[in-house]
């Protein structure tokens, strides 16, 4: 049995400390407006759902997203998911390369990643020894997953939800051997959640462990650059299955590095959010929180 304990709060950055708390707020906002979008709440009714003034919810948002709540709501609207499928058809032709200097890479995680081989997957990750720790992020508890070869993992949950997680991320790879080291897994959190340390030299090493298809899907959402969007339609056309966006959707859904592979940024084609394995509200979050920082 797997035993789950929190992470040192002293070695976590303020920042991202400060940013786990935000989310909480911005969490619980989200979920008042899913309920009550019809008739379009006011600032000032959101702030008090939540018990805070209208001035510090807006505060809050701009410390969190680089938006304020109005902002923020207009960015994960229908409308502005359509937005985000112009010129989808062009946008995974685009090749992601670590360094590539295009202004839409300004903002990117700047990733380079390797596929374990289909055997060690097909074995259930034996003979595979992981690290794990959870760490604070702007969207909740991360669970990070990391072998000596790179970021293997990252999944997320609310407070109390740290258990759950770690058993649907281990049970992924059922035959490797798993302890618990935040300290080895911190520098990743740190490196994936705080964009000052996003550049180009100083890639993300990422292993990717699943079947030939899956990986396939999940090199293809690498391409997808922060403040775009596709479709389960265009990525199963890009990779020669045009008539397999229902699978590629089952592996967007099992993707086990979420966030760092954006499968968050894929939508359906009328621009609904669809789901999301970590919860749709995480979800939203994630593309608010990214049209703050491409702004």
């Amino acid at each position: 049995m797997l035993n789950v304990v929190q992470l040192d709060q002293h070695a976590v950055p303020i920042r991202l400390r400060d940013a786990a708390d935000d989310y909480e707020v911005v969490r619980r906002t989200l979920a008042f407006i899913s309920d009550h979008w019809r008739r379009q709440p006011s600032v000032e009714e959101m702030a008090e759902h939540v018990g805070l003034s209208a001035g510090h919810l807006h505060h809050l948002f701009r410390r969190w997203a680089g938006l304020t709540p109005k902002d923020f709501l207009q960015a994960i609207t229908l409308d502005a998911a359509r937005r985000l499928l112009r010129d989808e058809a062009t946008v995974l032709d685009t090749a992601y390369e670590v360094g590539y200097s295009g202004p839409g890479r300004l903002h990117d995680l700047f990733v380079t990643h390797e596929a374990m081989s289909p055997g060690d997957y097909k074995a259930g990750g034996a003979g595979l020894a992981m690290a794990y720790g959870f760490h604070p992020s702007p969207f909740g508890k991360a669970l990070v997953l990391a072998t000596d070869r790179g970021l293997a993992g990252l999944g997320f949950c609310d407070a109390g939800g740290e258990p759950t997680a770690l058993a649907d991320m281990t049970g992924r790879w059922p035959r490797a051997s798993f302890r618990e080291d935040p300290r080895l897994t911190s520098p990743y959190a740190e490196r994936i959640f705080d964009p000052g340390a996003w550049a180009g030299g100083r890639p993300l090493r990422v292993v990717l462990i699943g079947t030939d298809f899956e990986v396939r899907v999940w090199e293809t959402l690498l391409r997808i650059p922060m403040g775009r969007a596709t479709t389960y339609s265009s990525i199963a056309s890009h990779i020669g299955k045009p008539g397999a966006a229902r699978a590629v959707g089952a592996a967007v859904g099992r993707n086990p590095v979420s966030f760092v592979v954006p499968c968050h940024r894929v939508i359906g084609r009328s621009g609904a959010l669809t789901g999301y394995h970590w919860g749709l509200t995480r979800k939203q979050a994630m593309l608010g929180w990214e049209a703050g920082k491409t702004s």
